[in-house]
């Protein structure tokens, strides 16, 4: 009895020590192998519960293109976006030429700036859009509900026509059929819906959407899916007649509805597009705003699929709006933050159900904040909401997510001057790269900080990747993986970094615009240590997972 005692503790203070010694990954097998043995864990360590992905369940699947983005439409045709941080107002370029997006109206002009067209067939920016393939690039924003489409490939007018905020060229148009087909990208659009497109009763017509339309189809581009018009819960800010509320919407969808049904039978037809309503910080509660029930009420059924833009606060550009609808740095890996995205899809998840039943769910705009996103945007600190809203949205039905912008103001996934990629690129290079469109549940996290998450493999039958995200600033935590896998660990030196680390190198493309490959760590089963204030995925390529068959 006193020998079996001796051996049985000489085998925990060997446990204890090698548990110390062993890198994270091997912990669980030395505790394993001592267990058999005859020895138990130390009482004071906590393994927790291994990971199997050989049995997580299917619990939904999000389409393929489910992980999109923006060019916004005054990106296309040059006007007035949002001025990027650390440019004084007096430093702001208020000048440009006519016939460009003209500023929403109500808006402070000192929150802008001038841009001209951007280039679409630039080789750089499209290896990078290209790289995020398949997608969805969505050609619209507050500027596509007054342009005016000039059919003809005369020169454009100096300024556009009265009724009109903007000029969209033949030419332009091209360019982002062009892009489209380039980097897999399908393209999602609105039309406009201003003074100028209206008879005398203030009745839309679809002329305007014919041409562009037809011309669309003449140089063999499609348009994959539209909405009527930009955020019509804010229809005045956006260019609509005044006066403009849910009873003239109601009947601007339906002549929409039959236009699109004989032009494009095979359109999605997403709506309403709505913003503002639904987290702590809602924005539709001023005068002039328009809610959601009201203008769903006043469509009857009409949608292929429930789209709304998902904003869980406005940026430090609109702090004008009250501290309510602001946020800060410091609540960034904040549950409270990150569940906003929760909030406001159970709003208009539960409008959905009760207006539009069984459609699926699109967010067609989305980023940090509105207002052209905050400071931090651009580092690696909004990287964690990018892909957690990514990964807890795929679980509730969310069938696309399309980030505002690819290349454009403080939340683009690329810096619109340098076209460098911005941390939450890299972050959308690896989903793209690891997460499929079968989503699974990945069963619970060992630690409230840390936020799991799963889908089947890309491109692996019976393939999965597993998302990991260490929201501890202070601490690392570990996960237990019962196969070996592939890893990918995102940090960086300071959270508000642009730049981003993979597995400690970080990571750049070539001058040319290519990205480097991204081969996975190979890294044993057991405990997998997750560095405080990190990103992880995981790919098992041979999990032999029946769902993802």
């Amino acid at each position: 009895m006193a020998h079996g005692t001796t051996k049985k503790a000489a085998l925990l203070a060997l446990a204890g020590s090698l548990a110390k010694l062993a890198p994270a990954p091997a912990r669980l097998a030395w505790v394993t192998m001592l267990a058999c043995a005859g020895a138990a864990p130390a009482p004071t360590q906590h393994t927790p519960s291994a990971i199997a992905p050989s049995s997580l369940r299917r619990v939904g699947a999000v389409d393929e293109r489910f992980q999109s983005y923006n060019v916004e439409m005054v990106e296309v045709i040059g006007g007035w976006f949002w001025k990027p941080y650390g440019q004084s107002a007096s430093d702001a370029r208020h000048t440009g030429p006519a016939g460009g997006g003209a500023i929403p109206a109500g808006m402070d002009p000192r929150l802008y700036e001038w841009r001209p067209p951007i280039d679409l067939a630039n080789p750089r920016l499209r290896k990078l859009a290209a790289a995020l393939g398949p997608a969805y690039v969505r050609v619209s924003g507050t500027w596509a509900n007054s342009v005016f489409f000039h059919d003809s490939d005369e020169p454009a007018p100096p300024e556009p026509p009265a009724g009109f905020g903007g000029v969209l060229t033949r030419q332009q148009w091209r360019g982002v059929v062009d892009f489209s087909r380039a980097v897999e990208a399908k393209i999602v659009t609105s039309f406009a819906t201003s003074p100028g497109t209206r008879d005398a009763a203030g009745v839309w017509t679809p002329g305007q959407a014919k041409r562009l339309v037809g011309y669309t189809k003449s140089i063999g581009g499609a348009i994959a899916a539209a909405e009527l018009m930009n955020e019509p819960t804010y229809a005045a800010m956006g260019g609509a007649p005044k006066g403009y509320d849910a009873a003239m919407f109601g009947r601007d969808i339906g002549r929409f509805r039959r236009f699109i049904k004989e032009a494009l039978p095979d359109l999605v037809f997403l709506g309403p597009g709505s913003v503002g309503e639904g987290g702590p910080s809602s924005m539709a509660m001023g005068p002039g705003v328009l809610k959601t029930p009201d203008l769903l009420a006043a469509t009857g059924p009409a949608f292929d699929a429930f789209s709304y833009h998902l904003y869980g606060a406005v940026s430090k550009r609109c702090a004008s709006t009250g501290p309510a609808m602001q946020t800060t740095a410091d609540a960034a890996l904040s549950e409270d933050w990150l569940s906003r995205a929760d909030a406001i899809t159970s709003f208009y998840a539960a409008l959905r159900d009760r207006f539009e039943p069984g459609k699926p769910l699109w967010i067609t705009e989305t980023a940090d904040s509105a207002c052209g996103g905050n400071p931090w945007a651009s580092t690696f600190l909004d990287t964690f909401r990018y892909l957690d809203s990514h990964g807890r949205l795929a679980q509730r039905g969310v069938q696309v997510i399309t980030h505002n912008t690819l290349a454009s103001s403080d939340y683009g996934l690329l810096d619109p001057g340098t076209l460098a990629p911005r941390p939450n690129f890299w972050a959308a290079l690896l989903w793209a790269k690891l997460m499929g469109s079968t989503v699974l549940a990945p069963g619970p996290s060992p630690h409230a900080s840390v936020h799991l998450y799963s889908h089947c493999l890309r491109g692996h039958r019976g393939g999965v990747a597993i998302l990991a995200i260490n929201l501890d600033r202070g601490a690392a935590h570990d996960v237990a993986v019962s196969v070996p896998s592939s890893r990918w660990a995102l940090t960086a030196t300071d959270l508000l970094d642009a730049a981003v680390r993979l597995d400690g190198e970080e990571l750049r493309v070539s001058a040319a615009g290519d990205v480097p490959h991204l081969d996975g760590i190979a890294t044993p089963a057991g405990l997998l240590t997750l560095p405080a204030a990190s990103i992880t995925f995981l790919a098992v390529p041979d999990a032999g997972n029946d769902a993802c068959r």
